[in-house]
């Protein structure tokens, strides 16, 4: 399970014109880069999966050049996945490295969606002097990729704006939270971000969830129910928050489970300027 929460307001006259906050959730076991500037290409600030076979891979990175991706699964029973599904962290990845837009990478995308487990992919390109763009595809939508229109949104681990409880729940916390954005200085609302992400109110009863992911998800269906997960072998691994002020200055802050020890984390912060 993971979460995402972002506004995206290119005209915005506030502070940002995005803010993100997201989670992801893992098993503590599986082997993962925390975030950093890649070794082969400094242009690429991302967490990186370790797992064998899944090398390379990314839920969510952004560059210098004004490109940004995210992922999320989407959840299905377990006798609905396939086992030899292409590897989804690569989307993320292949995205931040190619030249092109996010529209139309989301359409090659679209055509071969069908190889790879059910998943969401947001991109966004920012850009100082033509401005800037977000899109979204879910391959279990049954839709065409689409452009997103300035906003608020929420994606968890069915499509976008799925109202699911705990979705409605902290997509809240985060409105109310990024309003304060003008008052509170970047350091203070990466803080309050955080805060928000682990959030461990139980959103009971869950049965959009519970109706989606049916046996793969029952046994730990109140855990997940929360924004921040904790089971005994899986749960919320890295809180991400992302800010992109108008003049394309990037603050980006992670803070990451040591795995497998849950009382262990890691805080980094990166800085950059768009290069656009």
């Amino acid at each position: 399970m993971c979460i995402i929460f972002f506004q995206f307001d290119p005209r915005s006259v506030s502070a940002y014109r995005f803010i993100l906050a997201a989670n992801r959730d893992e098993y503590y076991s599986r082997p993962s880069k925390p975030a950093d500037f890649w070794e082969n290409n400094s242009d690429i600030l991302s967490g990186l999966d370790m797992e064998k076979g899944r090398e390379g891979g990314t839920w969510l990175g952004i560059n210098k050049k004004g490109k940004f991706a995210a992922l999320t699964n989407y959840l299905q029973p377990i006798n609905r996945l396939n086992a030899s599904g292409r590897v989804q962290g690569h989307l993320v990845a292949t995205f931040l490295t190619e030249e092109v837009d996010g529209l139309n990478y989301l359409k090659k995308v679209s055509s071969e969606g069908h190889l790879y487990n059910g998943f969401n992919l947001i991109t966004a390109d920012f850009n100082n002097t033509k401005g800037d763009t977000m899109c979204y595809y879910g391959s279990k939508s049954g839709q065409e990729p689409k452009t997103l229109e300035p906003g608020i949104y929420g994606l968890s681990n069915s499509l976008l704006e799925t109202p699911w409880k705990k979705l409605v729940h902290g997509k809240k916390l985060f409105t109310d939270t990024i309003k304060q954005s003008n008052e509170l200085s970047p350091e203070n609302l990466v803080q309050e971000l955080i805060n928000m992400l682990n959030n461990e109110e139980v959103q009971m009863p869950a049965t959009d969830i519970e109706e989606q992911g049916q046996d793969f998800i029952r046994p730990i269906l109140k855990e997940v129910s929360a924004l921040f997960v904790r089971t005994s072998s899986y749960g919320t691994r890295t809180n991400t928050v992302i800010l992109v002020d108008a003049k394309g200055h990037v603050n980006f802050t992670e803070r990451t489970m040591l795995a497998p020890d849950v009382n262990q984390w890691k805080v980094s912060s990166f800085q950059f300027e768009l290069e656009i």
